[in-house]
């Protein structure tokens, strides 16, 4: 029996038994997964479902921070009901890494990841509060990393090295249509996005705000792409600031100590 079907089995249980409050618990998470299923197309597997309960639950855990310090016990011994009866259906006594290995077959995208680890590991760190401005731009970052600017820089990459690879007889066409493809459509936008980009951290030292947050882990990649392949030094003062600002940091440094230096390509 699959992880819906069993919840579903237990919204009909929970009928029988009159338990209004798990009734009402469980059909929240069947709308999830429906919706969830609305967007995929297709009927979600195990591991899909466990990762939208754990956001579920993470939510709820969010909930009970923010109504303990409001002063609103009550709302926060609700939010713990729910996130009680969410939780019995996680892997029983799963390990961290099981729990990990789980996950990661659901998702593969870098800011579903880093959503993920935040999430579950971050104890409030690398995100800002709910309910904040911060917490929008933070969002908006987090997935304008990947969904918007490494796709320009990709092509950019690409039209670059077409041209060189390309057969000898085929070349000189393939570099006219590479360079036409750079002048027209990529370069006008990245040059757009970095503009962007400068004008936003004129703003503030980080892109979600005044603290550092896993969004800027996510938009250090395509800022370091830029500098390399994109012009971002010539004009940029903002966008180079802040990577010297991610080089310097501590943690940037023990990164690169034990994963090795890595070279972004040209």
């Amino acid at each position: 029996m699959s992880l819906a079907e069993k919840i579903q089995t237990d919204i009909v249980t929970a009928m029988k038994g009159r338990d209004d409050f798990r009734l009402s618990v469980l059909r929240m998470v069947k709308a999830a997964i429906q919706l969830k299923e609305v967007e995929k197309i297709r009927k979600l597997d195990d591991n899909e479902s466990i990762q939208l309960l754990q956001t579920l639950l993470k939510q709820r855990k969010e909930s009970i921070d923010q109504f303990t310090k409001g002063g609103r016990p009550e709302l926060a011994e609700k939010e713990q009901k729910e996130a009680a009866i969410i939780e019995a259906y996680l892997p029983a006594g799963a390990s961290a890494g099981e729990m990990d290995a789980a996950i990661t077959k659901a998702i593969a995208e870098s800011g579903a990841i880093v959503e993920y680890i935040v999430g579950s590991y971050g104890n409030g760190r690398l995100i800002p509060a709910p309910d904040t401005p911060e917490r929008l731009r933070y969002v908006y970052w987090l997935h304008y990393a990947e969904g918007s600017a490494m796709p320009l820089l990709l092509l950019k990459l690409l039209f670059n090295i077409m041209p060189k690879r390309a057969p000898a007889l085929l070349r000189p066409v393939v570099r006219k249509v590479s360079s036409q493809a750079l002048t027209t459509l990529v370069n006008p936008q990245l040059k757009q996005h970095m503009h962007f980009w400068e004008s936003e951290l004129s703003k503030s030292e980080w892109f979600a705000g005044a603290e550092f947050t896993a969004a800027d882990i996510q938009m250090s990649f395509p800022l370091e792409a830029a500098a390399a392949r994109g012009g971002l030094e010539q004009g940029h003062p903002n966008a180079m600031a802040f990577l010297d600002r991610i080089h310097a940091r501590s943690a940037y440094q023990r990164a690169l100590e034990k994963g090795g230096p890595y070279e972004v390509g040209k």
